[in-house]
C-alpha cells in the first residue's frame, strides 16, 4: 500500500521541521526574503547552510515491522541502498511520499517510503511507533529540504561569486576522484558530486590527460593579499576600508582584503595579484579591495575590486586551464572577467569601460563586451560602440629638451574631442608618472620639472563625444633639459646696433659655469657665423658684418657635458648713418652759420667745438639740431675744430665725422698796431 501525498500534509511536516529547528512560519518567510548579496535572499542562504547540515547528515535506514521478521534476521531482508541518480530519485519520492501522510498509521507511509528507498536498520526496529515516527519525519524532511535546494528551489538558493565557472584540472596519473576532492574540493562538496557532473563511470580509474570540471565555488578557499610594486606621489592606504588606520602607502607594501586605495592629484600605485594580474590606480582615483582570495591547490585567484571613483586600469592573466575569478565594480555596473586587458572610469552617474583585448561581461548586458568595444553605463541602461583608433604621432617630436615639459601631434583621429597623454618610464606601463586630459592636441606638465633626463614613453588615447578613451599609441621620448641654459640679459629680442657688433650678456648658471654660443644667419642654425669655444665669461661681444643675426646659448658643466640650448633671440647689425659732409663755415654779423646735405633716415645731428683736435679739452662744446645747419656764436680770432655726427630713428649714433678747422681771422688792424708802437721804441 502506498500513499499518494497531500498539500496539507506537507505542510504538518514543514511546521514540525520548523520546530525542531526554533523557527516558525512567518519567521521562515522573514527569513527568505531578508536581502543579501547580488540579489538574493540573505535568509536564503542560512537555509541553505541549514538544508544541507541536514542533507548531509548520514540517513539512517528502517527496517519494517512485519510479522516474522525481527532484529536477528534484518539483515537477510537488508537490502543494497540505490546511488547516484537513482538514490536521487527515491529520496526525492520519499521525500514526497512522507511529507504528504500524518504519523501513527500501522503501515504509514513514512516507513513505507524509507523501506522502499533506503533499505532497512536493526536500530530503527528497536526504536518504539513515536520515536520512529519522529525519526522517519526528519530524514524525510531532510531528503525533501534536498529536493527543493538541489531541484530548483529557487527561494533557497544561493550561489557564491563564480558558481557558474568551472576550473577545468588536466587528469595525472594516479588520480582518483577520493584523491582529487581531498587536495581541492572545499566541504560539504563531496566526490560522488564531481562524479555526477563530469559523468565518470568509476571514480577510482580516470584516464590521464583528459580533463575535469570543477566549479570554482566548490574549491578550497584561502585569503591572499596584494603587493604594491610602485607608488608614486600621494597614495593612502586605509585599512578595512571604513574605520581603518590611513597611511601613506609605499612601494613593496603588502595589502589585504578590506584595503582602499586613493590616489592625489599626479599619483598612481599599481597593484601586483596572486596569480601576475595587475591593476594600475591613475591620478584621483579609489579602489577598494574587497576580496582578495586563492582557490584550491594551484591558487587561483579570485579578486573582487571596487571602484568608488576615478579609474582602473586591469591586466588580468589568462590561464589555459584555470578560469580566473576577477571582478570589478562600479556605483553603476558589474564587471567580470576572464583573463583580458581592460580601463574603467567612474564619474558622476556614469560608468564606463574599454576593452583592450579579450572580453568583459557586464552584468544588465547580454553578449560580453569585446576587444575594440567600450560599455557606457549610466543607471540601468547599458550602451556598446566601438572605440577610436589610435592617433597619429608622426609629428611628435622625439627629443625634449624644455622644462616644463610640452609635448604635441596631430589632431587625430577624426571624431576626436579630447585626449589622454599619460607619460611611463620607458616600456614600463606599471609606472605612471604623469596623466592629463586636454583638449587640444598638447600636453603640458609643469610636474615634469622632477623627471630627470632620460627616456619615457608618451601613451596617447582619443576620447570621442561620448567620453570613451580610444586605442592607444605609445612613442618613446628623450628627455634632455639639463643642464638649463643661462637666462639672456642683453640685447632685447630684435635689437639693432650700427656700430658693427652687438654685446651678448646673460646669467651664470652655478651647476655649469660654461656657456656655449651660435650665432647663425638662420632661424635654423645651419648657416652658422660664429661659434666660439665654451665661455666663461657671462657676455661676449659679437663682432660681424651687417646683417640679421639668430643667436642661442647653453650651459656647459665641469665634465663637458653640454645641455640643450635655450630659445634663441635675433639681432640686426646696420650701417651707421653717414656723418655730416664738411660744410665752409659763412659768417654773418655775430653769427657763425654752418650747413651741410641732408640723408635719409637722420632725424637729428650733434655737433662739438674745441680749441684742439683730440676733442679733449675743457673747452669742448656740444651743439644739437634736428636739421642739416646750425647757427653758432661767432667765435673771438682763433683756431678751432669742428665735428658731426647723426642719429636714426632708433636713437644710433654714425661715427663722428671728420674734423674740420676753422680759423677766425683778427681784426685788420691789429696788424697795423706794431707800427703805431714802433715811434715809441
Amino acid at each position: 500500500m502506498s500513499c499518494s501525498g497531500c498539500a496539507s500534509c506537507a505542510r504538518g511536516c514543514r511546521r514540525r521541521w520548523l520546530a525542531s529547528e526554533g523557527l516558525h512560519e512567518q519567521g521562515l518567510a522573514d527569513l527568505e526574503q531578508q536581502p543579501g548579496r547580488h540579489g538574493r535572499g540573505r535568509g536564503g542562504q542560512q537555509l541553505q547552510q541549514l538544508a544541507q547540515a541536514a542533507v548531509f547528515q548520514p540517513l539512517p535506514a528502517v527496517v519494517p515491522q512485519q510479522a516474522g521478521v525481527g532484529a536477528d534476521n534484518a539483515q537477510q531482508v537488508q537490502r543494497q541502498q540505490p546511488e547516484g541518480d537513482e538514490a536521487q530519485h527515491h529520496q526525492a519520492e520519499a521525500g514526497q511520499r512522507l511529507a504528504a501522510q500524518p504519523a501513527g498509521k500501522a503501515r504509514n507511509c513514512w516507513h513505507h517510503a524509507l523501506l522502499n528507498s533506503m533499505g532497512h536498520s536493526p536500530a530503527i526496529a528497536r526504536m518504539g511507533a513515536p520515536k520512529r515516527a519522529r525519526e522517519a519525519a526528519m530524514c524525510g524532511l531532510r531528503v525533501w529540504l534536498a529536493v527543493m535546494l538541489f531541484a530548483g528551489g529557487g527561494a533557497l538558493r544561493a550561489e557564491p561569486d563564480g558558481a557558474d565557472i568551472d576550473w577545468r584540472y588536466r587528469i595525472a596519473a594516479g588520480d582518483t576522484l577520493i584523491t582529487l576532492t581531498e587536495a581541492w574540493l572545499a566541504p560539504p562538496h563531496g566526490w560522488r558530486e564531481l562524479q555526477k557532473l563530469n559523468r565518470v563511470p568509476d571514480p577510482l580509474r580516470l584516464k590521464p590527460g583528459s580533463t575535469l570540471r570543477m566549479p570554482v565555488a566548490w574549491l578550497k578557499r584561502e585569503a591572499a593579499v596584494a603587493e604594491a610594486v610602485f607608488v608614486k606621489g600621494d597614495v593612502r592606504r586605509q585599512r578595512n576600508a571604513a574605520g581603518g588606520a590611513d597611511e601613506a602607502l609605499a612601494t613593496g607594501a603588502t595589502l589585504q582584503s578590506g584595503d582602499r586605495i586613493r590616489t592625489g592629484a599626479q599619483a598612481s600605485a599599481s597593484l601586483r595579484f596572486a596569480d601576475g594580474s595587475r591593476l594600475l590606480v591613475p591620478p584621483d582615483s579609489e579602489v577598494t579591495l574587497e576580496q582578495l582570495l586563492v582557490l584550491g591547490r594551484d591558487a587561483i585567484p579570485a579578486v573582487r575590486l571596487n571602484l568608488n571613483q576615478g579609474g582602473a586600469d586591469n591586466r588580468v592573466v589568462p590561464n589555459a586551464q584555470h578560469a580566473p575569478l576577477y571582478e570589478l565594480r562600479t556605483p553603476h555596473v558589474n564587471l567580470g572577467v576572464r583573463g583580458t586587458e581592460f580601463r574603467v572610469q567612474a564619474a558622476g552617474a556614469q560608468s564606463r569601460m574599454q576593452v583592450l583585448s579579450g572580453a568583459v561581461h557586464a552584468d544588465g548586458l547580454g553578449p560580453n563586451v569585446a576587444g575594440g568595444q567600450g560599455l557606457l553605463a549610466e543607471g540601468k541602461a547599458r550602451s556598446v560602440a566601438l572605440l577610436l583608433p589610435a592617433p597619429d604621432l608622426a609629428s611628435l617630436p622625439r627629443t625634449a629638451e624644455r622644462l616644463p615639459l610640452r609635448l604635441g601631434w596631430a589632431a587625430s583621429p577624426a571624431g576626436a574631442v579630447a585626449w589622454r597623454a599619460q607619460l611611463y618610464a620607458r616600456g614600463d606601463f606599471e609606472r605612471l608618472l604623469l596623466d592629463a586630459r586636454v583638449a587640444e592636441p598638447v600636453a603640458a606638465w609643469p610636474e615634469a620639472r622632477e623627471l630627470p633626463d632620460g627616456d619615457y614613453t608618451l601613451r596617447l588615447r582619443a576620447i570621442d563625444a561620448r567620453g570613451q578613451e580610444g586605442a592607444a599609441a605609445d612613442a618613446d621620448i628623450h628627455l634632455q633639459a639639463r643642464p638649463e641654459p643661462p637666462f639672456i640679459q642683453a640685447p632685447a629680442e630684435g635689437a639693432v646696433s650700427y656700430s658693427g657688433g652687438m654685446a651678448l650678456a646673460w646669467t651664470r648658471n652655478t651647476a655649469a659655469p660654461g656657456v656655449r654660443l651660435q650665432v647663425a644667419r638662420d632661424a635654423g642654425f645651419k648657416d652658422l657665423a660664429l661659434q666660439p669655444s665654451p665661455i666663461a665669461a657671462a657676455g661676449y661681444e659679437a663682432r660681424l658684418p651687417d646683417g640679421v643675426y639668430h643667436w642661442r646659448i647653453a650651459a656647459v658643466e665641469a665634465n663637458g657635458h653640454a645641455g640643450p640650448f635655450g630659445d634663441p633671440q635675433r639681432f640686426e647689425l646696420k650701417p651707421p648713418p653717414p656723418a655730416p659732409p664738411p660744410a665752409e663755415p659763412e659768417v654773418s654779423g655775430d653769427q657763425l652759420k654752418l650747413r651741410w646735405r641732408a640723408d635719409e633716415g637722420v632725424v637729428r645731428y650733434e655737433l662739438e667745438w674745441a680749441r684742439t683736435a683730440a676733442f679733449d679739452g675743457a673747452d669742448v662744446q656740444r651743439f644739437a639740431t634736428d636739421k642739416p645747419e646750425v647757427a653758432l656764436p661767432k667765435p673771438s680770432p682763433g683756431q678751432y675744430f669742428l665735428r658731426a655726427r647723426a642719429f636714426n630713428a632708433a636713437g644710433a649714433p654714425s661715427p663722428w665725422g671728420q674734423a674740420q678747422m676753422i680759423e677766425q681771422p683778427y681784426p685788420r688792424w691789429i696788424w697795423l698796431l706794431p707800427l703805431v708802437l714802433l715811434p715809441l721804441l
